[in-house]
């Protein structure tokens, strides 16, 4: 036991501080204290500090450093407690080293975070008039603080679900833009995890058919200093400070801790469901920008270790994230931050997967991406890690970024190929045609060749970071005005197609044809090989009136609006027969890729593309001068796939009928070889099937101007 100083705000006295552990790291809570462990290899000495509920700050020493660990226990510190480090050590930013201990700083594994930063010149280690001056004011005043936390929860037998990737139907959400407005949420919880978990967002998840729902980042997040100042905030989250912490905005119970008991709820009740917690996770770069950034946590902690810096001026940073740094994954104390931080979520929080944000960041060792870099390796020697879903943004910013199709084995990726191809296809661009038939099928050319399979590819069409689906149909351009940025942010090719006017309109046939392409778009989406994943509020026609960046918009452009969605009820109950037509058949969600030859006791291939005539393409039908009708055979007898009791496969087959053009088109039904009758399930030109009847072999069959038919096989 070694005797301390404890200093405080105009005293002193003595306090008995033990010499813990340097394991883990973090601040540990074991019922009678709390053991408190930080990494720095630059560190000369570490000052723990506490803070009163009045503010006052006591510092103490950590007495003891182990493999470059500082670490400390104290009894009776319980969980609310808040508290921080100054690190004292060398201030030399032109060889990166950025030690300033008048800067508290948050602890990397700080498990829940209180407050916000208030933005004020103390929170930067210079002058804003004279960069080269040294910034000694304190940052406490100003600064956010860690929390103590409780690690003990009920979790009655809670664990992931491990629901099968090819069974699965992903729905992006925003914690606070799915309830905010939702007059079935009680109001003191709208905005939260609690409202997230509330029944009637529960009962909505369940009817629409999503089997997990991907978090936008709910990492503990800062709004930063230049969107404060136009009276914005970061809505999006992309700007992580806390790795461990549940984000505090979305906590109905408080920010000293209670936020960690209310995610946790919410995953329970979620679980309870059925449905999956994936989280959305910015592992790329922190909130402390560049050379001229805040100094708030792992900057003034060991700044060469958690950051890249430029090897020729070790004052800037290496950035290939467009945020100003990027996390030094090269180094073994940054790689062993993320992969604690991972292990935590799905241990302590149970998640069930995550989403890496511009995941090629994450592979980069040196400067190319490697798909050997040794952030893969971790994970895929992980026994816990690599057992839940893991699904890459697979591209940065950087030289060589644009990484789509080329991750390793255990993981699946954003294809945004299919979501540009899908788009080109239903707005008519000429040779869009083959392109589209590959994405359709599950993207076979990019992830066959390594050993992977349709499930590698996660569909969408719209995600947070662009247009709505309702906006895709409604926009040319982008109509970013709110953000302040004079309309320059954001994609300026959206391959978006208003159907004739720009914006909102009376006009009853652009009205008419612009919900008719959105039901092509989820028709394909969720009839597609692979995994699909509807973006939050598509399903009820959200819109954000054009602006197709809306990171900093946290107000009715952004949340849904429930009362409006009413008037969406056509298109929420034609995805529900998508989503539910996806379960009922293996056909649409297979595990292998189609080969082309044919399939359990038929003579048909297990895949046939027709044209117009109901006779199989020829080369020549796909060049880029040929027709964009297209028919697909979809062979249901003896998919090559077990299922519980080893048995192959049979399920219905289906016939695809698409017509992305300006005119109506007949096709003619395949001979009887492909079905005799065939029965009308999907029509997103008769959404509700009014008119849907049964149709024989060979006859004609009508398919209206920029429409889709979705046709099951009777006998």
């Amino acid at each position: 036991m070694v005797v301390m100083i404890r200093r405080e705000v105009g005293k002193r006295r003595t306090m008995k501080i033990w010499p813990g552990s340097p394991y883990p790291l973090g601040a540990s809570y074991d019922g009678g204290g709390t053991n408190f462990a930080l990494f720095s290899e630059v560190a000369e000495r570490v000052e723990l500090c506490l803070f009163d509920d009045d503010g006052t700050e006591t510092r103490i020493d950590l007495p003891e450093r182990e493999a470059m660990v500082w670490h400390g226990y104290l009894p009776r510190i319980v969980p609310g407690q808040r508290y921080g480090y100054r690190v004292h050590g060398p201030y030399d930013p032109a060889n990166g080293l950025r030690g300033n201990p008048s800067k508290l700083l948050l602890d990397p594994y700080a498990k829940a975070i209180d407050g916000h930063n208030d933005w004020n010149e103390a929170l930067f280690s210079y002058r804003f008039d004279d960069p080269d001056a040294f910034n000694d004011d304190d940052s406490a005043p100003y600064a956010m603080r860690s929390v103590v936390i409780n690690p003990f929860f009920d979790w009655a037998n809670d664990r992931p679900l491990r629901i099968p990737f090819h069974q699965t139907v992903i729905y992006e959400a925003h914690v606070k833009g799915m309830t905010q407005r939702n007059p079935r949420i009680p109001e003191d919880v709208r905005g939260t995890y609690s409202g997230l978990a509330h029944p009637a967002m529960i009962e909505h998840f369940k009817k629409l058919g999503v089997t997990a729902v991907e978090l936008m980042p709910v990492h503990q997040f800062v709004h930063d200093s230049n969107l404060v100042e136009r009276g914005l905030r970061n809505y999006w989250g992309y700007n992580t400070i806390g790795f461990f912490a549940p984000h505090n905005d979305y906590a109905s119970f408080g920010g000293r801790g209670g936020q960690v008991q209310e995610f946790k709820s919410m995953v329970k009740a979620l679980h309870r469901a059925g449905i999956e917690v994936i989280l959305d996770v910015v592992y790329n770069h922190t909130a402390e920008g560049n050379h001229l950034g805040p100094t708030l946590s792992f900057k003034g902690i060991d700044n060469p270790a958690y950051y890249r810096l430029v090897n020729e001026d070790k004052q800037y940073y290496y950035d290939t994230t467009g945020t100003g740094n990027s996390l030094n994954v090269r180094h073994h104390e940054s790689l062993r931050l993320i992969m604690d931080s991972l292990r935590y979520w799905v241990t302590e929080m149970h998640v069930d997967g995550f989403r890496f944000d511009l995941a090629a960041a994450l592979a980069r060792d040196f400067h190319e991406v490697n798909r050997l870099a040794a952030f893969f390796d971790l994970v895929n020697q992980d026994p816990i890690v690599s057992q839940v879903k893991l699904i890459a943004e697979p591209w940065d910013v950087g030289d060589g970024g644009y990484q789509v199709g080329g991750f390793p084995p255990l993981w699946t990726e954003w294809n945004g190929k299919y979501r540009d191809s899908v788009r080109d296809f239903w707005r008519g661009e000429p040779a869009s045609l083959g392109e589209f038939a590959s994405r359709f099928a599950g993207s076979s050319d990019l992830y066959e060749i390594d050993g992977r399979r349709p499930i590698a590819s996660i569909n969408f069409v719209t995600a947070h970071d662009g247009f709505t689906l309702n906006d895709l149909v409604s926009y040319n351009e982008k109509h970013n005005d709110a953000n302040g940025e004079d309309n320059r942010d954001g994609e300026s090719h959206n391959r978006s197609w208003n159907c004739g006017a720009e914006g909102p309109t009376d006009d009853s046939d652009i009205v008419g044809l612009r919900e008719r392409q959105k039901r092509n778009f989820l028709a394909t989406l969720l009839l597609s090989q692979g995994v699909p994943m509807i973006a939050h509020g598509d399903e009820l026609g959200r819109t954000q009136g054009g602006n197709n960046n809306v990171y900093a918009q946290d107000n009715e452009i952004s949340w849904i609006d429930w009362e409006d969605a009413r008037h969406h009820d056509v298109q929420t109950v034609f995805t529900r027969q998508l989503t539910r037509l996806r379960a009922e058949h293996p056909i649409f969600r297979r595990r292998r890729f189609f080969t082309g030859a044919p399939a359990g006791d038929s003579n048909l291939p297990d895949i046939a593309w027709l044209r117009l005539d109901g006779t199989p393409m020829r080369d020549e039908d796909w060049s880029p001068e040929a027709s964009r009708t297209v028919a697909v055979f979809l062979n249901g007898h003896g998919i090559p796939e077990a299922d519980a009791l080893g048995e192959a496969i049979v399920d219905d087959s289906f016939l695809t009928l698409f017509n992305p053009s300006p005119d109506e088109v007949e096709f003619s039904l395949p001979d009887p070889a492909y079905g005799q009758t065939w029965e009308v399930v999907i029509d997103t030109a008769d959404p509700l099937l009014a008119n849907a009847g049964t149709l024989k072999a060979q006859e004609g069959v009508r398919v209206p101007a920029r429409a889709m038919l979705v046709l099951r096989c009777q006998y």
